[in-house]
């Protein structure tokens, strides 16, 4: 009798186990991305943000700056206009939230000011994943933007900082965005994603940009007479251009965490880097933060 009290305890604790397990992978994810400008985070984390958006989780992209300056013929509040609008296009299309802050392109510094509103961008979303750009890159948007997430990776729990949003109970992970640039360190590729289910989704998502990716970047490659006027040449331009092969060190990512055959089959991906500040990741956690790597 008390053999069988016994195992009935223990097979009712392991229902309960395994039923709280159960809810806690059923929780959705709270990522949060940071960009520079509107499109930024399309282009670095369009296919990974559609991923998770399938699965139900909560993505929002930021741009630190409203894009006001990044045209040839528009500028000042009207290209900002455009700019949002084509923000909100993109976000639509991916299935997540985006928001446009109201810092002027080309002029962002990394303020307290700003950190401020960084810092109430992570709390308010409740982050628990939390990517930006390198500090390392051409662009001085792109170098502050990320300065400015590092600056609030142990902020957002700190409660008398930023003390009108209520801070974070943990530390978010924090990760960086891939980049091509080499000094003082290359782009470190600890996490990759296969993304060519959702491939499309991302062009679909860079389309909406169309004062970026059809104006002001072929522009400043001096190559705006090559950008087609016909709507599906277009496309084929927009992944001509954008649709990067996938390099030795993210192809060496994937396969650790799809396997060979699966890593091998890949045709897109997009890759992060764990940042040294905020909570440092076990694979486990990594696997969890990032569900994808399960399937």
């Amino acid at each position: 009798m008390k053999n069988t009290f016994i195992q009935s305890m223990v097979a009712l604790c392991l229902f309960f186990s395994l039923k709280v397990t159960a809810q806690e992978v059923n929780i959705p994810l709270n990522i949060i991305v940071f960009g520079a400008h509107p499109d930024d985070c399309d282009n670095k984390m369009g296919g990974t943000a559609a991923l998770f958006a399938k699965m139900g989780h909560h993505v929002k992209f930021v741009s630190v700056t409203n894009g006001d300056a990044g045209h040839y013929a528009k500028g000042g509040g009207h290209l900002a206009k455009i700019r949002r609008s084509e923000a909100q296009e993109s976000g639509k299309r991916l299935g997540i939230e985006y928001t446009v802050l109201d810092n002027h392109d080309g002029e962002l510094f990394p303020t307290i000011d700003v950190r401020h509103q960084i810092i109430r961008e992570i709390r308010n979303w409740n982050a628990d994943v939390v990517l930006t750009h390198r500090p390392v890159d051409y662009h001085p948007d792109h170098r502050y933007t990320g300065v400015l997430v590092q600056d609030a990776a142990y902020l957002v729990i700190v409660p008398n900082v930023t003390p009108d949003t209520p801070a974070l109970k943990k530390n978010p992970v924090f990760l960086y965005l891939q980049d091509h640039f080499q000094k003082p360190n290359e782009f470190k590729a600890d996490i990759a994603v296969d993304i060519t289910s959702v491939f499309e989704t991302k062009m679909n998502a860079l389309d909406a940009h169309q004062s970026q990716f059809y104006e002001w970047l072929p522009w400043t490659e001096g190559k705006l007479d090559e950008v087609p006027k016909d709507e599906n040449e277009r496309r084929a331009f927009l992944t001509k251009i954008w649709g990067r092969s996938i390099s030795s060190n993210v192809r060496a990512s994937l396969t650790k965490w799809y396997g060979p055959t699966k890593a091998n089959a890949a045709k897109y991906a997009e890759a992060f880097e764990i940042c040294e500040y905020g909570k440092q990741p076990t694979d486990e956690e990594i696997k969890q933060l990032f569900p994808m790597l399960n399937k």
